[in-house]
């Protein structure tokens, strides 16, 4: 985990997503790039006075080992309680490449309820917001979300939606989150 900014040089072209706008873009090789946060298996970087993540699968980029992430079925049978303390945990792992919380803390989860559709088979329906209606990234984090929920043992589908109501303000954050960030 890379704590404080870092400066590396980019040492080959690798794909990432401009912030807060969520756009595609292509860091070229050379750039000198700023790490300002590696969470959850992603990195923030400043480019020339823009800000961008990449994801830890092309760490390599930025000249540390690629993120590997392993899926490992239980020893047991797959229960209801296993598919969503796993949820929560990955969950706890979706980051807003802004602000060093993730979303669980940050109170961005409205709803997380897993159902099981067959033996050992579940689907996972999950409301969640943004911090601000206009965030680029919304659809970005919101994938993010879907493709880590997708990756656990018997989960068949998975549908994460965005939801404006009620709110969000700042009172949602846990109390560890706020007391991280300085506003308690």
């Amino acid at each position: 985990m890379v704590y404080g900014r870092q400066d590396v040089v980019v040492n080959r072209d690798v794909d990432a997503v401009s912030v807060p706008y969520g756009a595609p873009v292509t860091i070229e090789e050379g750039c000198i790039a700023t790490i300002t946060q590696q969470l959850g298996g992603s990195y923030t970087v400043i480019v020339e006075g823009n800000m961008y993540r990449i994801e830890g699968a092309d760490a390599d980029a930025l000249g540390f080992e690629p993120e590997v992430i392993e899926v490992q079925r239980p020893d047991g049978p797959i229960t209801k309680q296993y598919v969503t303390d796993e949820s929560w945990e990955r969950l706890a792992t979706c980051y807003d490449p802004e602000i060093p919380v993730d979303i669980v803390n940050l109170g961005l989860v409205y709803k997380c309820e897993v159902t099981e559709i067959a033996p050992e088979e579940f689907s996972i329906e999950m409301d969640m917001t943004l911090t601000a209606p206009g965030c680029g990234m919304g659809e970005f984090i919101a994938e993010e979300a879907r493709s880590k929920l997708a990756t656990i043992p018997g989960v068949k589908a998975v549908n994460v939606n965005l939801v404006w109501d009620p709110p969000w303000s700042r009172e949602m954050i846990s109390e560890s989150a706020r007391l991280q960030m300085g506003l308690l």
